[in-house]
């Protein structure tokens, strides 16, 4: 028998609010919550000690990069880049919560 296997997700933007792109990396992700119920995402800026560490944790080298990732840390799917991807794309995982099936498994699984 298949069981699902739920995992908890979060989406972190890094970019430098003061560049040519701050604005339109603010106005993507205030779009993107707005048309987006529930979605939530973290804004961080690579200025700051907690910006820097997390994009050299994630080998970021383009900016603004969006991380897409499990509560645990994992990384599940990047972009890089000036071109930002569909909001439908980060909607899914901004959204909190995906699920997939596991094959033989009796137990729901939640990750966190």
């Amino acid at each position: 028998m298949n069981s699902y296997i739920l995992v908890l997700m979060k989406v972190v933007v890094l970019y430098r609010p003061n560049s040519e792109h701050g604005r339109t990396v603010e106005s993507y992700v205030r779009d993107l919550e707005r048309a987006h119920y529930g979605c939530k995402v973290e804004m961080v800026s690579l200025d700051t000690r907690d910006g820097a560490s997390t994009a050299s944790l994630y080998d970021v080298m383009q900016y603004p990069a969006i991380l897409a990732l499990q509560d645990n840390g994992q990384l599940l799917k990047n972009w890089q880049g000036e071109n930002l991807p569909l909001m439908n794309e980060v909607a899914y995982y901004a959204s909190g919560v995906g699920s997939g099936i596991i094959g033989n498994r009796s137990a729901l699984s939640v990750f966190g």
